[in-house]
Order: structure tokens, then C-alpha cells, then sequence
């Protein structure tokens, strides 16, 4: 019976080049564009329907009378002292706020007495919308920078505690016993180990905590406001001025960019490795 020959062996001495395994970045000005091109894609269509008429003037008013609206106040110099009025309430609110809900997430997640001190109630505080407790707060504070403050204060704590409190509580316990083991108590063992281990959710808590006090921001800025945004809002309203209306907005929603901006910025310094799981 005749033998079939076994297979030769695969040949081992050509090596494959190893596939990248790190991140391709893309080119700054690809990702510029890319994150530029549906926010000009409204545009476009904002002015194209405007100037075509299919948006009538009352429903929405058009570019060109928003950036008239915008030249007026700038040459008056009311824009910018509206803007800074609004970012000084919003600056001090939200630093109460978060400092508040950060210590109190501190607390909460590292102890198990601190948890049943504090979470039930920041839950019930957490369930209660802000916007609900404007009565109460007029009738304390009345309705001057006290108000507008706490107002934005409250509304930027609760996501501020609950973040932190879930990143305290997703530490490592074996991280945090290491550091007990090494004398690390108390003030010393939550900024030395316990925020910067948290710092993720952190972060991501201080991003909507942003988001969410320009909400109070306006509501505050509604009543017995003299300057700021909202206070440019009431007097829109009063007037019927659907540019200035529209052109308030528009600075809303640049706020809101600018602070993401900032935050994702800081966050790509202080947590490098983050990036590393994005994917292109």
C-alpha cells in the first residue's frame, strides 16, 4: 500500500508586519470640518428658507435681521454687559452648586454612614425639578442675586452628586484599602485617590451640571432681572423683537459649545487613556 506524504510544515521564517494597533488621529482639519459641517448644513438651510420666503418672518426671523439685531447691541455695548452679568451668576452658581454635590458625592460614596445620611435625601431633592422650588426660593430670597444664584446653584448639584457618587462608589475597593494601608485618611485619601480615580464620571458631571444651570439661568433671569440674556429675552418678548429673540438663542447655544468645549479639552489632559477606545 503505497504512504501518503504528510503535509510540509507552514514556513516560519517569513514574519507578518504586526496590524497598527495604536489610534489614527485624524488630521485637524478633517475633524474641523466634519464636526463644522451639520451645524452649517442648518445654517444654509435657515438662510436658504428665509430668503426664499418658505420661513415667513414671523415664525422665524431670518440671518440677516439677527446679525442687524446683533451690530445694534454691540454698538451700544449692552451685549457684552449682558453676557458678563449672565456668566457671573452662572460662574458663582455653578461653582456653589458643584462644590456642594461633589463633597456630598464624596462623602456618600466612600462611607456607609454618609450614604444613609445623605443619599435619601439628595434622591427626593434629585426627584423634585428645580424649576418647582422658584416660589419657595422668591419667597426666602426675594428676587434679587441671592435668588438667581441659589436657583443656579440647585440646579447644578444634583447631577454634579449623583456622577461623583457613582465614580466613588465604581473605585477600585482594593485601590482604596492599599491607600488606608498606607495612612491615607479622610481629606487626604479623596483628593489624593478617590477623585482622580473618579475623575471620569466627574468630569461628565460637570459637563451636564454646565448644561443644566443655563436652564436656571433663564428661569432666574425672567424675574426682577435688570441685565443679562434673560433678561434680553423678557424685553424681546415685551417688544415682539423675533430677531433679538432668535439672537438669544443663538448666544445659548454658543455658550453651551464653549463650555463643552472647554470641559472636553480639560478632559483629554487630566485622562489621556480615554481616548485610546475611540473609534475612527
Amino acid at each position: 500500500m503505497e504512504k501518503v506524504a504528510a503535509p510540509a510544515p507552514p514556513d516560519t521564517t517569513e514574519l507578518r508586519e504586526p496590524a497598527w494597533l495604536g489610534r489614527r488621529r485624524r488630521r485637524p482639519a478633517v475633524s474641523l470640518a466634519v464636526r463644522l459641517s451639520v451645524p452649517l448644513a442648518l445654517l444654509v438651510a435657515w438662510w436658504w428658507g428665509s430668503g426664499s420666503g418658505r420661513i415667513p418672518p414671523d415664525v422665524l426671523t431670518g440671518p440677516g435681521e439677527v446679525l442687524s439685531a446683533l451690530k445694534e447691541l454691540v454698538s451700544t455695548g449692552q451685549l457684552a454687559d449682558y453676557v458678563l452679568a449672565s456668566a457671573r451668576r452662572a460662574g458663582l452658581g455653578v461653582l456653589l452648586g458643584c462644590g456642594a454635590g461633589l463633597l456630598l458625592g464624596v462623602a456618600a460614596g466612600l462611607s456607609a454612614l454618609g450614604e444613609e445620611l445623605i443619599d435619601p435625601t439628595l434622591q427626593m431633592k434629585r426627584a423634585v425639578p428645580f424649576l418647582a422650588l422658584v416660589p419657595l426660593f422668591i419667597s426666602w430670597f426675594g428676587v434679587g442675586e441671592t435668588f438667581k444664584v441659589v436657583l443656579i446653584a440647585v440646579a447644578a448639584s444634583a447631577p454634579m452628586y449623583a456622577y461623583t457618587y457613582l465614580g466613588v462608589r465604581s473605585v477600585d475597593r482594593k485601590v482604596v484599602e492599599a491607600a488606608r494601608g498606607f495612612g491615607l485618611r479622610g481629606p487626604r485619601l479623596a483628593v489624593s485617590v478617590v477623585i482622580p480615580s473618579a475623575l471620569p464620571s466627574v468630569l461628565m458631571a460637570l459637563r451636564i451640571s454646565l448644561s443644566v444651570s443655563l436652564t436656571g439661568l433663564i428661569a432666574a433671569e425672567q424675574l426682577g432681572a435688570t441685565e443679562g440674556v434673560g433678561y434680553l429675552v423678557t424685553l424681546a418678548q415685551q417688544y415682539y423683537r423675533n430677531d433679538y429673540m432668535v439672537l438669544c438663542i443663538l448666544i445659548y447655544a454658543l455658550l453651551g459649545l464653549l463650555i463643552d468645549l472647554v470641559i472636553r479639552g480639560a478632559e483629554r489632559l487630566v485622562t489621556p487613556w480615554r481616548g485610546q477606545v475611540t473609534a475612527r
